[in-house]
């Protein structure tokens, strides 16, 4: 019987591991992976609906001749759950995302689209400020002394002097289409605190409302129109 915990190995004298021959695996193979669904998906085959989060045993491959900034590029073979159909998709290093292939569709998701949108209207709000060629010079309110025109500041809505020369290589200039943002933001911000200050203000007034009392109020109500009833029934009955 042999060992069973095996600790030494036999290497006989004349062992030479430089006469072993290297091992060459192909550049496409395939591995066995346990991964989750990354987004809802509906078979083609059949119509089975495949969702988010459930577990495959799935085999992984390198993408020949695909990369993203030297980032390798991953297939992944999974079966359906109720036809055994082949579905592949591919991981998207440029979205942080991943993309199908072939054998399913992918569902609509909304949070998705509105992730896609918002990245899409900040890119565009960028290049909107990097391509405004309005400046404006920042500058100190003009002393009563000088003749020089006065300007509106926009960034902190003073009067100040536009420089030319020497004086204004040294002050730092921003493009007002990066102002008008800016102002935006903050008034939507001050909006949208008004608007949380409005539901806090409800919410305290909810809070202060006794409902006990208020339906022993309109308990005494009900019964003091019941009597009211009773003695007009009395009445027309005398």
């Amino acid at each position: 019987m042999s060992e069973r915990k095996v600790l030494n190995k036999y290497y006989p004298p004349d062992f030479d591991p430089a006469k072993i021959p290297k091992l060459k695996l192909p550049k496409d193979r395939q591995y066995v992976v346990r991964l989750m669904a990354p987004f809802n998906m509906r078979c083609k085959t059949c119509g089975e609906y495949i969702y988010k989060g459930k577990k495959f045993n799935a085999r992984k491959e390198t993408v020949q001749n695909e990369s993203y900034l030297g980032l390798p590029i991953f297939r992944f073979y999974i079966k359906c759950t109720r036809c055994l159909a082949e579905i592949t998709f591919k991981t998207d290093p440029e979205n942080t995302d991943y993309t199908m292939e072939h054998g399913a569709t992918r569902n609509f998701q909304a949070e998705k689209l509105l992730e896609e949108e918002e990245k899409r209207l900040q890119k565009e709000r960028e290049e909107e400020e990097l391509n405004n060629p309005m400046k404006v010079f920042l500058s100190y309110p003009k002393n009563e002394d000088e003749e020089e025109p006065l300007a509106l500041h926009p960034a902190w809505g003073g009067v100040g002097r536009l420089l030319s020369g020497s004086a204004a290589s040294n002050i730092p200039t921003y493009p007002t289409q990066v102002l008008e943002n800016r102002t935006k933001d903050s008034k939507l911000e001050m909006e949208v605190l008004e608007n949380l200050q409005e539901l806090k203000e409800l919410n305290q007034r909810q809070a202060n409302v006794d409902f006990e009392a208020m339906l022993k109020q309109y308990k005494e109500l009900e019964e003091e129109q019941r009597r009211k009833e009773q003695e007009e029934d009395e009445q027309e009955m005398k």
